[in-house]
């Protein structure tokens, strides 16, 4: 039985499996910067994806469980932020990149609901 519970819907066992995959997932990920151009490389225990992009440009983008985004990113002073739509029902989520000494933060914010991850340098 899930901690969900016995009458958690099938979406809530669904995203628990997500958060629970998420946990071991061992991200990595690789920034590289040329000017107003970006090439990341995330490479985790499921998938390795490399993603090329122009800051302010649309373009898109596919995540670790196959929802597909649509968007951009810009430079905000120290900061890389990301304005995109899910294409399957054209909810906004906002994303953030900024280096802080050794760590990568990484912020999230979708539906009503916030998560930051902490990336350490290697």
């Amino acid at each position: 039985m899930s901690s969900a519970g016995p009458n958690a819907s099938p979406s809530k066992c669904i995203n628990l499996v997500k958060r629970k995959l998420a946990t071991h997932d061992n991200l990595k990920i690789i920034i590289e910067q040329t000017g107003d151009k970006f090439h990341i490389k995330e490479s985790s225990t499921f998938r390795t994806l490399e993603i090329d992009f122009t800051l302010g440009v649309n373009f898109e983008y596919s995540l670790a469980d196959g929802t597909e985004l649509a968007g951009t990113w810009n430079l905000e002073g120290d900061v890389l932020k990301g304005k995109f739509n899910r294409k399957d029902n054209g909810k906004e989520l906002i994303a953030s990149r900024i280096v802080s000494g050794d760590e990568l933060i990484q912020s999230y914010s979708y539906d009503g609901v916030d998560a930051k991850r902490i990336f350490k340098r290697a």
